[in-house]
């Protein structure tokens, strides 16, 4: 098994998880790459991407699986992968896939706060606050709960928080469970909107992936 190291960044965040693996089928194809296809009646290209990042968000840390056929050097697979590839979406490495993806303990999200008319005074106070709390309940969807939600502590599951302001934004610098459960960071945003001041709740927000971690806190690739 192989993995690509790929970033995905400006217009192409809005590509859907699903829509990003056909993309990425059929990049395989024009760069005349070979790769392992699934069996049955209909075969397709077979590529996998563990935690799909939610529509709207960039990131610098993406990961695809697949498994690469005849003697193609991996040293040469970035270049003619981003030669297929629309923009926004660029191949960074290819290497062997050695670590199992249960590894993966931990995501870091920036996540950035805008604001209209400038960042509320005191807001960093507040934010910082609201980190500190031993529990905070929200609502998340789930397809097992009968209706629809099932009810989330995110404080347990945020590993690490630290707030900056920035002229007209406030940004997040967030440590959080990866899976089993992992927490999905707008769930914290909405957590902080429904929480504190109307006043603290931002015009918009940007989400960013930065970096995958193990158990032990090192880079996981």
């Amino acid at each position: 098994m192989h993995r690509l190291a790929f970033s995905k960044t400006e217009t192409a965040r809005y590509i859907s998880h699903l829509d990003l693996m056909r993309t990425f089928q059929r990049a395989f194809q024009r760069a005349g790459l070979r790769i392992k296809h699934t069996e049955g009646f209909h075969p397709h290209p077979f590529v996998s991407i563990p935690l799909p990042l939610p529509v709207g968000f960039s990131s610098t840390c993406e990961v695809l699986e697949f498994a690469l056929l005849g003697d193609c050097n991996m040293a040469d697979v970035p270049a003619r992968m981003n030669a297929a590839l629309p923009a926004g979406i660029k191949v960074t490495a290819c290497y062997d896939a050695e670590r199992p993806v249960k590894q993966i303990s931990y995501v870091n999200y920036i996540v950035t706060l805008e604001y209209n008319s400038g960042s509320p005074f005191g807001i960093v106070g507040q934010i910082e606050s609201f980190f500190q709390r031993e529990s905070v309940v929200v609502q998340k969807r789930s397809k097992k709960a009968k209706s629809g939600f099932t009810e989330v502590d995110v404080i347990p599951l945020i590993e690490r928080a630290t707030v900056e302001e920035r002229r007209d934004t406030i940004v997040l610098d967030l440590m959080l469970h990866a899976q089993n459960p992992g927490l999905n960071p707008q769930l914290v945003v909405g957590a902080i909107r429904a929480e504190l001041p109307a006043a603290v709740a931002p015009d918009y927000v940007c989400y960013h992936r930065r970096a995958l971690f193990d158990g032990q806190m090192e880079l996981w690739r």
